[in-house]
């Protein structure tokens, strides 16, 4: 008697699934070497990350690219255009012609000297009242102290 776990086992060692040649890291290292950071994007001091979806045939080539969440600034397209760069190592799975949905992320992040310095700036201040002239108040033996504090961040 065949159980359901074998089955699943079975049928997915039949489907071959496109692999980027030499893996992840070479798929990172394309990416860091095609990446134009859009002008826009740079004028604007736009970071972030843009998801996409795309698919890739039985011989590798990309297609069907659809952002799922973009940035703009220009990034969205430069995500697209390295993307429909990619060629994926052709799969064989006995004879079928298949296209395989894959889903990505590409980070755009500015460069160090143009990434802006935040600051922040702290004062904080005490204070007495001054001492009254009339009759003393009778719910508080000693006289209250006032504090005040306030922060200033500037990101420039």
């Amino acid at each position: 008697m065949k159980h359901q776990k074998d089955k699943s086992q079975k049928s997915s060692r039949h489907l071959k699934i496109p692999t980027y040649p030499g893996g992840k890291t070479a798929f990172v290292q394309f990416i860091m070497d095609n990446l134009s950071y859009p002008e826009e994007a740079l004028k604007n001091q736009i970071e972030g990350t843009v998801y996409m979806q795309y698919t890739v045939d039985n011989i590798g080539t990309v297609g069907d690219i659809e952002i799922i969440h973009g940035i703009g600034y220009g990034c969205d397209e430069e995500a697209v255009r390295l993307v429909h760069m990619l060629r994926y190592d052709p799969e064989r799975n006995k004879g079928i012609r298949m296209k395989t949905r894959m889903k990505t992320r590409i980070r755009f992040e500015l460069p160090a000297h143009l990434k802006p310095v935040p600051s922040v700036q702290l004062n904080y201040t005490t204070s007495t009242p001054p001492p009254s002239t009339g009759p003393k108040s009778t719910s508080s033996p000693t006289e209250s102290t006032g504090y005040g504090y306030s922060i200033q961040f500037d990101p420039s």
